[in-house]
């Protein structure tokens, strides 16, 4: 599947060393303002070169998005808003060595099972390249929702070992990408950029967890039994590339936790009638709907599965046999992932909203 969403509809096209990825997102309402620069920031925190990142792939790219459709005066219309992000520093040529060979803990091999061909050239279709239209998307979701006054937060939460020692409530959030890593933390920050420097001087990889974070969703918000608000939101972050594990509030913790310790107690209402819990153990969500406090989750990453030393492919003429896997790549997914786990979540918000207006 390459459509998300329900009422808000979002397909992406395109592959790594294509002329171009780009989306369509359908089922916009018309009049949101759309504030283009906004866009393009969430663009350029993902984007591969990012000067301000450590440890990220030397492959350049400018992804201004274009857009083609849907958009007039700097509000939706309501149609099909389609855009483009051209790829303009694709280097074909690395991944020749790599037509016949089967890299460990990569999609080659099972593409090629699906399809019965696959492009070779940056692993094509399954490279998070293909996220860069999911942020766009993201961000034009988030234009939706700050009109319902719901926000949308994530950070690196964990590299390896360095991890912040506080829960998201401890930060400000609106600052994340002020910070080294797009960690709130600055001790943490530090640790994990030596953690990246210690991977790269080793020509090894590293993987962490992305915590986000959905603040002001309407109480009332998804569907019971088969369309949860959790389950949407696994799905949606299970989807993000290299993305391993998800939990909601406590998430695993409880499983080594008493009810009595688990349960969340109430505290009473606000000033606007909702009601409150203690702890928000639950995540924002029960029952599959959203309780109206704050919705958190975790996302854990696996290690980018390319290294910057030979590995042991297999040929499919010779076998088994070691070999460099050329091309540019993250020594870490995390503080790259931050801005695809923001955008997944906006989308994800905002098809929810947009079912229960």
């Amino acid at each position: 599947m390459n459509t998300f969403g329900r009422y808000l509809r979002f397909t992406s096209f395109g592959e790594s060393h294509g002329a171009a990825i780009g989306g369509v997102l359908d089922g916009m309402p018309g009049g949101v303002p759309v504030d283009t620069a906004f866009v393009q920031a969430a663009l350029a925190r993902r984007r591969p070169g990012n000067p301000d990142l450590a440890g990220t792939s030397a492959r350049r790219e400018a992804d201004e998005v274009r857009f083609l459709s849907g958009i007039y005066e700097g509000k939706t219309l309501g149609t099909p808003i389609a855009f483009l992000i051209e790829n303009t520093d694709a280097r074909s040529a690395d991944y020749e060595a790599l037509a016949d060979v089967y890299r460990p803990s990569h999609a080659d091999d099972t593409y090629e099972a699906k399809y019965g061909c696959r492009d070779a050239r940056g692993g094509g279709r399954a490279s998070a390249r293909e996220t860069a239209a999911r942020v766009a998307a993201g961000a034009l979701a988030q234009c939706l929702l700050s009109e319902a006054g719901v926000s949308v937060y994530a950070y690196t939460e964990r590299i390896g070992g360095a991890c912040c020692a506080e829960p998201y409530t401890a930060y400000d959030l609106t600052q994340v990408y002020d910070s080294p890593l797009y960690c709130p933390a600055p001790a943490a920050a530090a640790a994990m950029q030596a953690e990246l420097a210690r991977c790269a001087a080793e020509g090894d990889t590293v993987g962490g967890c992305v915590c986000g974070l959905i603040r002001g969703l309407p109480k009332g918000c998804g569907e019971p039994i088969y369309d949860k608000l959790t389950a949407r939101l696994a799905a949606a972050m299970m989807g993000i590339n290299a993305a391993r594990g998800f939990e909601i509030g406590a998430g695993f913790a409880a499983a080594t936790m008493r009810g009595s310790a688990h349960n969340d107690a109430w505290t009473g209402v606000d000033e606007n009638g909702l009601l409150h819990t203690a702890r928000n153990r639950c995540g924002g969500v029960r029952g599959g709907i959203s309780t109206g406090e704050d919705i958190w989750f975790r996302v854990a990453f696996k290690p980018i599965a390319t290294l910057g030393q030979p590995m042991e492919v297999w040929h499919k003429r010779d076998g088994l046999k070691k070999q460099a896997a050329g091309g540019r790549h993250d020594v870490c997914c995390v503080p790259r992932a931050v801005p695809v786990v923001e955008a997944m979540a906006a989308l994800t918000a905002a098809d929810m909203w947009l079912a229960c207006r």
